[in-house]
């Protein structure tokens, strides 16, 4: 999984969030578990992480 792949853990599971941390970051990353994850919500999520889409697009060519 990507997050995993740059370093984030599970922190912890609340209904069907999966909610993800790393040290460096203000705010954890939240995700659906069931369902497929929204563009809006992964476009938010690369900002917390500072990842540009590019980038991301490269981390999932690694996966």
């Amino acid at each position: 999984m990507f997050l995993r792949l740059i370093g984030c853990k599970l922190i912890r599971i609340k209904g069907d969030h999966l909610i993800y941390g790393r040290v460096d970051l203000k705010r954890p990353i939240v995700i659906t578990a069931d369902r497929e994850v929204p563009v809006f919500i992964i476009r938010n999520n690369l900002r917390t992480l500072g990842f540009s889409i590019k980038e991301y697009l490269n981390c999932l060519k690694q996966i």
